[in-house]
């Protein structure tokens, strides 16, 4: 569902409607006579709809996060507030970038527009901006040939599908200016060799048993979920085109079942 598009279709046609009877409608209208229901309405809900959709569209947007790749960061069932301006000012529906405000940077957890399927949203942390070379091998991240600083926290226990029981290791990663926490399944291969799709600029990419390097093209960029053997991303399906960003993630501002999270900041 193109939420942004109803949004927008609702907004022109409520506003249509205000509009039309206050430069016609009204002065036609006998005196003492109410307004007919399919003019009261719209003129209800069209001051509604048009902050909600100027909020949405310009300042923050609310996501539901639906899997756990970026646990432990993000936990399934958090809903966050994203970021809409950070990057830049977009054009609603169409997302095309009207007033440049700034770029993602290497750390970011970011909100985009599945490359494969621009109706999905997905979240991940951006690893590699333009010109960046990323690698990955033996569980090891470096990027342009130096290795991310990594520290080992202590062991963590999740539940995935509700049926499974994940035992993985927590450690701490810097990418960018503030470190975060990812884990990692020593058990598991570094890379799922067969998941790997024919995407575009894939030659700008080498994949062995060991691992990969990709070298980002300009106006892309290599995202990654902090679950690592439980996410597909960027070494799966290929780089993030600037078109496709929606904003950076800020904040977890509600979980109904960890309440305690509400209100935290999104490293």
């Amino acid at each position: 569902m193109n939420f942004p598009l109803i949004m927008l279709v609702l907004l022109v046609i409520t506003g249509g409607i205000w509009l039309l009877d206050r430069l016609v409608l009204r002065r036609n209208r006998p005196a003492g006579k109410g307004e007919p229901w399919w003019i009261e309405y719209p003129k209800s809900f069209f001051p509604v709809i048009l902050v909600v959709f100027v909020l949405r569209s310009f300042l923050v947007e609310p996501f539901k996060i639906p899997s756990g790749s970026m646990i432990p960061t993000l936990l399934v069932g958090d809903f966050i507030l994203v970021n809409k301006y950070t990057y830049g000012i977009r054009l609603p529906v169409a997302n095309v970038k009207v007033f440049d405000m700034g770029s993602p940077q290497r750390g970011d957890v970011m909100v985009f527009r599945y490359p494969e399927d621009t109706s999905l949203d997905y979240i991940k942390r951006v690893v590699g901006i333009p010109g960046d070379k990323v690698s990955y091998r033996d569980k090891q991240l470096e990027i342009n040939g130096q290795p991310v600083p990594m520290k080992q926290i202590g062991d963590y226990s999740y539940v995935e599908g509700g049926l499974s029981f994940v035992n993985a290791r927590r450690l701490s990663e810097s990418i960018g200016e503030k470190p975060h926490d990812i884990l990692v399944q020593a058990e598991l291969p570094t890379l799922q060799l067969g998941g790997v799709r024919r995407f575009p600029l894939r030659e700008n990419c080498e994949y062995n048993e060991a691992g990969f390097t990709c070298t980002v093209p300009p106006g892309h960029y290599f995202t990654m979920g902090d679950n690592r053997d439980a996410s597909a991303d960027s070494r799966y399906w290929g780089f993030v085109p600037e078109r496709n960003i929606v904003g950076k993630a800020v904040m977890i501002w509600w979980n109904f079942d960890a309440m305690g999270r509400i209100g935290t900041p999104i490293q």
